[in-house]
């Protein structure tokens, strides 16, 4: 566990009971107030590489005194990951029609302001006063047709290629990050996670898991959950808290 002023966090991965390869990566830094989890883009080539650039590119980041340059300074990052992605490795790897990808949810704190990063489906949570809030939003084909199509989701999680996502770190040439700007409240605690970990999962389960007292508690109970059943693909989270 790491802790620095108030805030202790917790991370761990899993390549799960099917795939051979882990394609998840995360960055676990409470020093500098960043938390990340990408999940390379699974039907693509070398999702790996992808995920854990990425990770490794914002571990590097120089600190900075200003929060807007931090904030800042992550966004510019993954979008010279993308231009890098979508084009140098894509002739590395041997072939033009192969895609690295991954996609990417960030948290950054500093005092009572936090800040959400993301593309893609792995997902930020936050549990607050008793009640689970999904602070992103999936960048996906399943949740497209529920805001186009106003199908319910069960209805989406039935239609063709509904987990194909729309929007991915090195995917396509231009990429649009969704940001979230928020106040943080004393006693609030934080879940990012791969799509691995959360899918299965209902948001009781979720909630009761960030309900437990301390970040290693809350992450132990939801392996244990996934890991209990198929666990078919990679699972990763993070967990802070005060």
């Amino acid at each position: 566990m790491s802790k620095s002023g108030v805030w202790r966090s917790v991370s761990r991965t899993d390549p799960g009971k099917t795939r051979a390869r882990n394609e998840d990566a995360f960055l676990d830094d409470p020093d500098k107030g960043l938390w990340v989890v990408a999940d390379g883009m699974g039907g693509y080539q070398r999702g790996d590489i992808a995920s854990r650039l990425i990770v490794a590119s914002l571990a590097e980041l120089p600190e900075r005194n200003d929060f807007e340059e931090r904030v800042q300074g992550v966004r510019q990052c993954l979008l010279w990951l993308n231009r890098r992605l979508s084009q140098e490795l894509t002739v590395i790897a041997g072939r033009h029609d192969d895609t690295i990808g991954s996609t990417v949810v960030a948290l950054l704190i500093e005092g009572t302001r936090a800040v959400c990063i993301w593309a893609g489906d792995s997902r930020c949570y936050l549990w607050r006063e008793q009640r689970l809030y999904q602070l992103t939003k999936d960048h996906s084909l399943r949740q497209q047709l529920i805001d186009e199509q106003k199908m319910d989701d069960r209805q989406a999680l039935v239609q063709p290629h509904s987990t194909a996502l729309t929007r991915a770190v090195g995917a396509s040439e231009h990429l649009t990050l969704d940001v979230l700007e928020f106040v943080v409240h004393p006693a609030d605690a934080f879940l990012l996670c791969s799509d691995g970990l959360y899918q299965g999962l209902s948001s009781e389960t979720l909630g009761r898991a960030l309900d437990r007292p301390t970040p290693g508690a809350a992450l132990a109970h939801l392996f244990e959950h996934v890991l209990d059943g198929p666990a078919r693909d990679n699972l990763t989270g993070v967990v802070i808290r005060q």
